[in-house]
């Protein structure tokens, strides 16, 4: 039997990878309230709750031993971002690790800072090879992003991170001009470089869907919460079938993008050729269910869901603006049917 045939079926963590996500899960409930989200909204950015987040390892974690890393596994990095989005938490850790990783994977990671945290990189999550300006989700704190010209991948770098632009999805979003940049430094070129920044473009998608995973667990046990404490006629509103149907369908969804994104995982660990299609193929599922699931919270909720302190908002709208921090899915979608299509007549 191939040696990794089992492990293609069989997704379920280690004893190590459950007290990993433990660990994250403790320290963002004691660090992380809801509060803290709110109070970030205006930047989509904490640096005291980054400066403790970086000191447990969470960015030397996402890198190989060799660059002064933990060398941990893309498993591994699914679990802590699951983690992130449970909490909403406003911390740009998923374009950073991706933006470190590629800069590793070039061959370039030489700033012991990067490593740490301390330096913060940003990721062009919109995957449209060009010059002009784009709207970065990390634009706003990152001292460095990277961007793909062509088959070049680029470091831009400002003495002052432009300001940040309001969205749905809180996130610390500035446009980045390369033209207004202090400096503007090739990294790498050719077919090699832009395959490496696609590489770190599947990572972002891949931790951003677990990120969505992660919320989409977190609206249903409010959803399930409230749906169990409201009674009608004496009942608890969540027997009624118009309420606990819709929830077990996203009960159901999530489970199944969990376990995408985990299988995805690996395959990009082990085997990154064989299964391409894994990653984009989490994001565009959890992309899709995090905003409907989002919604039906909003919804059990009537109007309590709606108002603007309730926590279902909050967790709606970063549905849908993580969702769209990369773009259109759909373009994603495009892709992995071309991804397919290649495998099947070859």
């Amino acid at each position: 039997m191939d040696r990794y045939e089992l492990r293609r079926q069989d997704y379920a963590l280690s004893v190590d990878q459950g007290e990993l996500q433990r660990a994250y899960r403790d320290f963002l409930s004691a660090h992380c309230p809801l509060e803290t989200v709110r109070a970030a909204e205006a930047t989509g950015f904490d640096a005291d709750l980054w400066r403790r987040w970086c000191a447990t390892g969470a960015a030397s974690m996402a890198l190989p031993e060799s660059v002064g890393g933990d060398g941990a596994t893309l498993v591994d990095l699914v679990l802590v971002a699951e983690e992130l989005g449970r909490r909403l938490a406003p911390l740009p850790w998923i374009d950073h690790v991706c933006g470190a990783r590629l800069l590793a994977r070039l061959g370039v990671l030489d700033d012991a800072a990067v490593v740490s945290g301390e330096s913060i990189v940003g990721l062009d999550a919109v995957e449209t090879p060009g010059a002009g300006p784009r709207l970065v989700p990390s634009g706003a704190v990152a001292a460095q992003v990277l961007v793909r010209d062509g088959d070049d991948v680029v470091r831009l770098t400002h003495r002052k991170p432009p300001a940040g632009v309001a969205n749905i999805g809180c996130l610390p979003m500035a446009w980045i001009d390369p033209a207004a940049a202090d400096t503007c430094t090739v990294l790498a070129s050719g077919p090699d470089a832009a395959a490496a920044h696609r590489l770190a473009m599947d990572e972002w998608r891949l931790l951003t869907a677990a990120a969505l995973a992660g919320l989409v667990e977190e609206t249903m046990t409010i959803a399930a919460r409230f749906a169990t404490t409201r009674y009608t006629l004496g009942v608890p509103i969540g027997s009624l079938q118009g309420i606990s149907h819709p929830l077990a369908d996203v009960a159901v969804a999530v489970e199944g993008g969990r376990a995408l994104a985990r299988r995805a995982a690996w395959y990009l660990d082990h085997e990154p050729a064989a299964r391409p299609e894994l990653a984009p193929a989490a994001f565009v599922f959890l992309a899709d269910v995090a905003p409907r699931a989002a919604t039906t919270a909003v919804q059990v909720q009537g109007g309590l869901g709606v108002s603007a302190e309730a926590a279902a908002t909050a967790y709606l709208v970063r549905a849908r603006g993580w969702s769209l921090a990369g773009g259109d899915p759909a373009a994603t979608a495009v892709r992995i049917g071309r991804l397919v299509a290649e495998r099947e007549s070859a």
